[in-house]
Protein backbone atom coordinates (compact mmCIF):
# COMPACT_ATOMS: atom_id res chain seq x y z
CA UNK A 1 0.00 0.00 0.00
CA UNK A 2 1.28 3.22 -1.02
CA UNK A 3 1.30 6.10 2.19
CA UNK A 4 -1.18 8.13 0.71
CA UNK A 5 -3.92 5.60 -0.78
CA UNK A 6 -7.33 7.00 0.26
CA UNK A 7 -6.53 10.55 0.92
CA UNK A 8 -8.63 12.44 -1.52
CA UNK A 9 -6.95 16.02 -2.66
CA UNK A 10 -8.72 18.38 -4.77
CA UNK A 11 -6.26 21.02 -6.82
CA UNK A 12 -7.44 24.35 -7.61
CA UNK A 13 -4.20 25.16 -8.55
CA UNK A 14 -2.66 26.16 -12.24
CA UNK A 15 0.89 26.39 -13.76
CA UNK A 16 3.84 25.31 -11.98
CA UNK A 17 4.03 25.53 -7.76
CA UNK A 18 0.69 23.69 -6.72
CA UNK A 19 0.55 21.19 -9.59
CA UNK A 20 4.23 19.98 -8.94
CA UNK A 21 3.06 19.39 -5.16
CA UNK A 22 -0.11 17.53 -6.25
CA UNK A 23 1.69 15.46 -8.82
CA UNK A 24 4.32 14.48 -5.58
CA UNK A 25 1.47 13.74 -3.62
CA UNK A 26 -0.18 11.76 -6.62
CA UNK A 27 3.04 9.90 -6.73
CA UNK A 28 2.54 9.12 -3.02
CA UNK A 29 -0.88 7.23 -3.78
CA UNK A 30 -2.74 10.35 -3.43
CA UNK A 31 -5.83 10.80 -5.37
CA UNK A 32 -5.69 14.35 -7.14
CA UNK A 33 -9.12 15.78 -8.90
CA UNK A 34 -7.65 18.92 -10.80
CA UNK A 35 -10.27 21.81 -11.27
CA UNK A 36 -10.17 23.80 -14.42
CA UNK A 37 -11.97 26.49 -15.69
CA UNK A 38 -14.19 25.51 -18.74
CA UNK A 39 -11.55 24.93 -21.67
CA UNK A 40 -8.73 24.00 -19.53
CA UNK A 41 -5.97 25.54 -17.68
CA UNK A 42 -3.48 27.97 -19.66
CA UNK A 43 -0.87 25.46 -19.25
CA UNK A 44 -2.78 23.48 -21.51
CA UNK A 45 -2.05 25.50 -24.49
CA UNK A 46 1.86 26.44 -24.14
CA UNK A 47 4.66 24.65 -26.56
CA UNK A 48 6.18 22.38 -27.95
CA UNK A 49 2.83 20.41 -28.33
CA UNK A 50 2.67 16.70 -27.30
CA UNK A 51 -1.02 15.41 -28.43
CA UNK A 52 -3.73 18.34 -27.59
CA UNK A 53 -1.72 19.61 -25.22
CA UNK A 54 1.12 21.13 -23.79
CA UNK A 55 4.03 18.46 -22.44
CA UNK A 56 4.52 20.88 -19.55
CA UNK A 57 1.10 20.20 -18.30
CA UNK A 58 1.13 16.41 -19.38
CA UNK A 59 4.49 16.55 -17.05
CA UNK A 60 2.73 18.34 -14.26
CA UNK A 61 -0.41 16.37 -14.11
CA UNK A 62 0.49 13.03 -14.96
CA UNK A 63 -2.27 10.70 -13.09
CA UNK A 64 -4.36 13.26 -12.09
CA UNK A 65 -8.09 12.94 -13.05
CA UNK A 66 -9.90 17.04 -14.26
CA UNK A 67 -13.44 18.58 -13.54
CA UNK A 68 -14.34 21.56 -15.38
CA UNK A 69 -16.10 23.93 -13.41
CA UNK A 70 -16.64 27.42 -14.01
CA UNK A 71 -15.79 28.48 -10.39
CA UNK A 72 -17.87 32.27 -11.18
CA UNK A 73 -21.08 30.52 -11.20
CA UNK A 74 -22.64 29.81 -7.55
CA UNK A 75 -24.49 26.56 -9.18
CA UNK A 76 -21.11 25.22 -10.78
CA UNK A 77 -19.54 25.68 -7.18
CA UNK A 78 -22.61 24.23 -5.56
CA UNK A 79 -21.71 21.01 -7.49
CA UNK A 80 -18.30 21.55 -5.71
CA UNK A 81 -19.52 20.77 -2.09
CA UNK A 82 -20.36 16.81 -1.69
CA UNK A 83 -16.70 16.54 -2.80
CA UNK A 84 -15.16 19.21 -0.31
CA UNK A 85 -16.95 17.22 2.05
CA UNK A 86 -14.75 14.29 1.92
CA UNK A 87 -11.75 15.15 0.65
CA UNK A 88 -8.74 15.44 2.53
CA UNK A 89 -6.77 18.30 0.80
CA UNK A 90 -7.24 21.25 -0.72
CA UNK A 91 -4.64 23.26 -2.28
CA UNK A 92 -4.75 26.77 -4.26
CA UNK A 93 -2.88 29.36 -5.50
CA UNK A 94 -5.26 32.40 -6.75
CA UNK A 95 -4.49 35.95 -4.69
CA UNK A 96 -5.16 36.46 -1.36
CA UNK A 97 -9.17 36.93 -1.34
CA UNK A 98 -10.32 35.16 -4.39
CA UNK A 99 -11.51 32.44 -2.93
CA UNK A 100 -13.50 34.22 -0.44
CA UNK A 101 -14.64 35.45 -3.43
CA UNK A 102 -15.81 32.62 -4.84
CA UNK A 103 -17.32 31.55 -1.46
CA UNK A 104 -14.50 28.74 -1.16
CA UNK A 105 -12.14 30.35 1.42
CA UNK A 106 -10.90 28.40 4.35
CA UNK A 107 -13.40 29.11 6.88
CA UNK A 108 -16.27 28.50 4.15
CA UNK A 109 -14.85 24.81 3.72
CA UNK A 110 -14.16 24.01 7.14
CA UNK A 111 -17.80 24.63 7.49
CA UNK A 112 -18.61 22.05 5.77
CA UNK A 113 -15.23 19.79 6.07
CA UNK A 114 -13.48 20.61 9.60
CA UNK A 115 -11.06 18.40 8.71
CA UNK A 116 -9.67 19.73 5.66
CA UNK A 117 -5.59 20.64 5.19
CA UNK A 118 -6.68 24.14 2.80
CA UNK A 119 -3.51 24.85 1.34
CA UNK A 120 -2.62 28.39 -0.24
CA UNK A 121 0.17 28.96 -2.56
CA UNK A 122 0.77 31.91 -3.05
CA UNK A 123 4.20 34.76 -3.70
CA UNK A 124 4.56 37.01 -0.90
CA UNK A 125 1.68 35.43 1.88
CA UNK A 126 -2.29 35.67 2.72
CA UNK A 127 -1.06 39.22 4.53
CA UNK A 128 1.55 41.82 4.55
CA UNK A 129 1.60 45.11 1.95
CA UNK A 130 2.97 43.00 -1.13
CA UNK A 131 -0.13 39.81 -0.74
CA UNK A 132 -2.10 41.23 -3.32
CA UNK A 133 1.37 41.96 -5.51
CA UNK A 134 0.98 40.42 -9.28
CA UNK A 135 4.70 38.87 -9.63
CA UNK A 136 7.04 35.28 -10.78
CA UNK A 137 9.86 33.56 -9.94
CA UNK A 138 12.68 36.41 -10.77
CA UNK A 139 10.53 39.09 -9.20
CA UNK A 140 10.45 36.48 -5.87
CA UNK A 141 14.15 35.98 -5.85
CA UNK A 142 14.73 39.55 -6.70
CA UNK A 143 13.58 40.92 -4.05
CA UNK A 144 14.30 38.85 -1.46
CA UNK A 145 18.03 39.49 -2.36
CA UNK A 146 18.58 36.15 -3.54
CA UNK A 147 19.15 37.11 -6.83
CA UNK A 148 21.49 39.75 -5.90
CA UNK A 149 24.52 37.14 -4.89
CA UNK A 150 25.02 36.08 -8.23
CA UNK A 151 23.19 38.23 -10.99
CA UNK A 152 26.23 38.61 -13.47
CA UNK A 153 27.67 41.44 -14.55
CA UNK A 154 25.34 44.70 -15.91
CA UNK A 155 26.79 44.11 -19.23
CA UNK A 156 26.00 40.72 -18.93
CA UNK A 157 23.06 39.53 -16.15
CA UNK A 158 22.54 36.27 -15.79
CA UNK A 159 18.70 34.40 -14.80
CA UNK A 160 19.40 31.44 -12.96
CA UNK A 161 17.89 28.03 -15.06
CA UNK A 162 15.87 26.85 -11.97
CA UNK A 163 12.17 28.39 -11.09
CA UNK A 164 13.93 28.56 -7.06
CA UNK A 165 10.66 29.90 -6.04
CA UNK A 166 8.03 28.34 -7.51
CA UNK A 167 9.36 24.87 -6.93
CA UNK A 168 11.72 24.89 -3.55
CA UNK A 169 9.45 27.94 -2.39
CA UNK A 170 6.08 26.97 -3.27
CA UNK A 171 5.66 23.30 -4.18
CA UNK A 172 8.40 21.56 -2.00
CA UNK A 173 7.37 23.67 1.65
CA UNK A 174 3.33 22.85 0.45
CA UNK A 175 3.81 19.02 0.15
CA UNK A 176 5.91 18.74 3.65
CA UNK A 177 3.91 21.01 5.61
CA UNK A 178 0.56 19.18 4.08
CA UNK A 179 1.95 16.02 5.07
CA UNK A 180 2.52 17.53 8.82
CA UNK A 181 -0.53 18.75 8.76
CA UNK A 182 -1.87 15.43 8.27
CA UNK A 183 -0.14 13.89 10.81
CA UNK A 184 -1.20 16.51 13.28
CA UNK A 185 -4.98 15.33 11.88
CA UNK A 186 -4.04 12.00 13.05
CA UNK A 187 -3.79 13.16 16.73
CA UNK A 188 -6.11 16.28 16.81
CA UNK A 189 -8.83 15.55 14.42
CA UNK A 190 -9.06 18.73 13.02
CA UNK A 191 -7.27 20.32 10.06
CA UNK A 192 -6.00 23.47 9.56
CA UNK A 193 -5.29 25.98 6.83
CA UNK A 194 -1.60 26.59 5.37
CA UNK A 195 -0.30 29.86 4.70
CA UNK A 196 2.61 29.02 2.10
CA UNK A 197 4.81 32.08 1.02
CA UNK A 198 7.29 31.51 -1.95
CA UNK A 199 9.18 34.75 -0.90
CA UNK A 200 9.33 33.64 2.92
CA UNK A 201 10.43 30.17 2.00
CA UNK A 202 13.60 31.75 -0.23
CA UNK A 203 15.51 33.11 2.93
CA UNK A 204 16.60 29.52 3.97
CA UNK A 205 18.68 29.46 1.23
CA UNK A 206 20.32 31.87 1.99
CA UNK A 207 21.66 31.06 5.13
CA UNK A 208 24.91 31.54 4.99
CA UNK A 209 24.41 35.62 3.17
CA UNK A 210 22.18 35.81 6.31
CA UNK A 211 24.87 34.85 9.01
CA UNK A 212 27.28 36.60 7.64
CA UNK A 213 25.78 39.60 7.09
CA UNK A 214 24.55 39.87 10.91
CA UNK A 215 27.52 38.36 12.31
CA UNK A 216 30.38 40.49 10.75
CA UNK A 217 28.15 43.17 9.02
CA UNK A 218 29.63 43.09 5.76
CA UNK A 219 26.76 41.62 3.60
CA UNK A 220 27.97 39.40 0.52
CA UNK A 221 27.43 41.33 -2.83
CA UNK A 222 26.95 39.88 -6.25
CA UNK A 223 29.33 37.06 -6.99
CA UNK A 224 31.89 38.29 -4.12
CA UNK A 225 31.58 35.25 -1.77
CA UNK A 226 32.82 31.70 -1.17
CA UNK A 227 30.38 29.64 -3.01
CA UNK A 228 29.45 32.42 -6.17
CA UNK A 229 32.91 32.77 -7.36
CA UNK A 230 34.97 34.82 -5.49
CA UNK A 231 36.98 31.28 -4.74
CA UNK A 232 39.53 29.87 -7.55
CA UNK A 233 38.25 26.90 -5.99
CA UNK A 234 34.68 27.23 -6.36
CA UNK A 235 33.53 28.50 -9.87
CA UNK A 236 33.28 27.55 -13.77
CA UNK A 237 36.38 27.82 -16.14
CA UNK A 238 36.30 27.88 -19.82
CA UNK A 239 37.57 25.36 -21.91
CA UNK A 240 39.45 25.54 -25.10
CA UNK A 241 36.17 24.77 -26.77
CA UNK A 242 33.69 26.97 -25.44
CA UNK A 243 32.92 24.61 -23.04
CA UNK A 244 33.07 24.58 -19.13
CA UNK A 245 35.04 23.16 -16.42
CA UNK A 246 33.06 23.34 -12.94
CA UNK A 247 35.51 23.34 -10.02
CA UNK A 248 34.44 22.49 -6.26
CA UNK A 249 37.22 21.94 -5.07
CA UNK A 250 36.86 23.49 -1.31
CA UNK A 251 38.31 21.02 1.10
CA UNK A 252 42.29 21.36 0.67
CA UNK A 253 42.54 17.75 0.02
CA UNK A 254 40.92 18.40 -3.51
CA UNK A 255 41.84 21.63 -3.72
CA UNK A 256 45.70 20.36 -3.85
CA UNK A 257 44.69 17.33 -6.11
CA UNK A 258 43.59 19.95 -8.62
CA UNK A 259 46.48 22.06 -8.57
CA UNK A 260 48.43 19.27 -9.45
CA UNK A 261 45.89 18.06 -12.09
CA UNK A 262 46.25 21.76 -14.07
CA UNK A 263 50.19 21.57 -12.75
CA UNK A 264 49.64 25.11 -11.02
CA UNK A 265 52.32 27.22 -10.51
CA UNK A 266 53.49 26.13 -7.06
CA UNK A 267 53.48 29.97 -5.69
CA UNK A 268 50.00 30.25 -6.85
CA UNK A 269 48.62 27.13 -5.11
CA UNK A 270 48.30 29.20 -1.85
CA UNK A 271 45.04 30.77 -3.10
CA UNK A 272 44.37 32.85 -0.04
CA UNK A 273 47.89 34.72 -0.73
CA UNK A 274 45.85 36.12 -4.28
CA UNK A 275 43.14 34.67 -5.09
CA UNK A 276 42.87 36.67 -7.97
CA UNK A 277 46.34 35.69 -10.00
CA UNK A 278 45.32 32.59 -8.78
CA UNK A 279 42.04 32.16 -10.83
CA UNK A 280 43.19 34.44 -13.88
CA UNK A 281 46.15 31.48 -14.39
CA UNK A 282 43.62 29.04 -13.61
CA UNK A 283 41.41 30.27 -16.30
CA UNK A 284 44.27 30.26 -18.97
CA UNK A 285 45.67 26.89 -18.55
CA UNK A 286 41.82 25.40 -18.41
CA UNK A 287 41.69 27.71 -21.87
CA UNK A 288 44.45 26.03 -23.44
CA UNK A 289 42.88 22.14 -23.29
CA UNK A 290 39.48 20.61 -24.65
CA UNK A 291 36.69 19.62 -22.42
CA UNK A 292 37.29 16.09 -23.19
CA UNK A 293 41.00 16.47 -23.02
CA UNK A 294 40.28 17.89 -19.15
CA UNK A 295 37.39 15.22 -18.66
CA UNK A 296 40.46 12.63 -19.29
CA UNK A 297 42.58 14.45 -16.72
CA UNK A 298 40.17 14.69 -13.94
CA UNK A 299 38.83 11.12 -14.72
CA UNK A 300 39.19 9.10 -11.44
CA UNK A 301 40.85 11.57 -9.90
CA UNK A 302 39.46 13.05 -6.47
CA UNK A 303 39.14 16.88 -7.05
CA UNK A 304 35.52 17.78 -7.07
CA UNK A 305 35.42 18.72 -11.15
CA UNK A 306 33.05 18.26 -13.88
CA UNK A 307 32.82 19.04 -17.25
CA UNK A 308 29.35 21.44 -17.55
CA UNK A 309 27.06 18.85 -19.32
CA UNK A 310 23.87 19.78 -21.66
CA UNK A 311 20.07 18.36 -20.46
CA UNK A 312 20.04 16.03 -22.82
CA UNK A 313 24.24 14.62 -21.89
CA UNK A 314 22.81 14.07 -18.50
CA UNK A 315 19.49 12.70 -19.35
CA UNK A 316 21.53 10.26 -21.34
CA UNK A 317 24.31 9.58 -18.39
CA UNK A 318 25.75 5.99 -17.56
CA UNK A 319 24.90 7.00 -13.99
CA UNK A 320 21.31 8.54 -14.19
CA UNK A 321 20.58 5.73 -16.28
CA UNK A 322 21.93 3.14 -14.38
CA UNK A 323 19.57 4.40 -10.78
CA UNK A 324 16.55 4.67 -13.36
CA UNK A 325 16.05 8.67 -12.75
CA UNK A 326 14.07 8.20 -16.18
CA UNK A 327 12.58 4.83 -15.92
CA UNK A 328 9.31 5.91 -15.35
CA UNK A 329 7.07 6.74 -18.45
CA UNK A 330 4.07 8.76 -19.22
CA UNK A 331 1.42 7.67 -21.94
CA UNK A 332 -0.15 10.30 -24.46
CA UNK A 333 -3.80 9.87 -25.82
CA UNK A 334 -2.26 8.16 -28.65
CA UNK A 335 -0.30 5.78 -26.80
CA UNK A 336 2.82 7.83 -27.76
CA UNK A 337 5.18 7.84 -24.60
CA UNK A 338 8.07 10.10 -22.58
CA UNK A 339 10.43 10.11 -19.47
CA UNK A 340 8.27 10.96 -16.35
CA UNK A 341 9.55 14.24 -14.86
CA UNK A 342 11.69 12.63 -12.16
CA UNK A 343 10.15 13.62 -8.34
CA UNK A 344 11.76 13.23 -4.62
CA UNK A 345 9.71 10.90 -3.73
CA UNK A 346 11.34 7.36 -2.95
CA UNK A 347 10.78 4.61 -5.32
CA UNK A 348 9.54 2.36 -2.59
CA UNK A 349 6.58 4.70 -2.19
CA UNK A 350 5.49 4.47 -5.63
CA UNK A 351 3.21 2.76 -8.03
CA UNK A 352 4.87 0.90 -11.41
CA UNK A 353 4.40 3.23 -14.17
CA UNK A 354 5.46 2.43 -18.13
Amino acid sequence: MRPLEGCLVIDFSTLLPGPLATLLLAEAGAEVIKIERPGGEDLRSWEPRWGTDSVHFAMLNRGKKTIEIDLKDAKARDALQSLLARADVLVEQFRPGVMARLGLDYDAVARINPRIIYCSITGYGQHGPKSGVAAHDLNYIAETGLLSLSMGRASHPVIPPALIADIAGGSYPAVMNILLALRERDHTGRGRHLDVSMTDNLFTFMYWAIGQGLVSGEWPGNGAALLTGASPRYRLYATKDGRMLAVGALEQKFWDTFCAVVNLDPGLRDDAVDPKATASRITEIVASETADAWARRIEGRDCCCSIVSTVEQAMNDPHFVARGVFRDLIRGENGQTLPALPVPVDHAFRGSRG
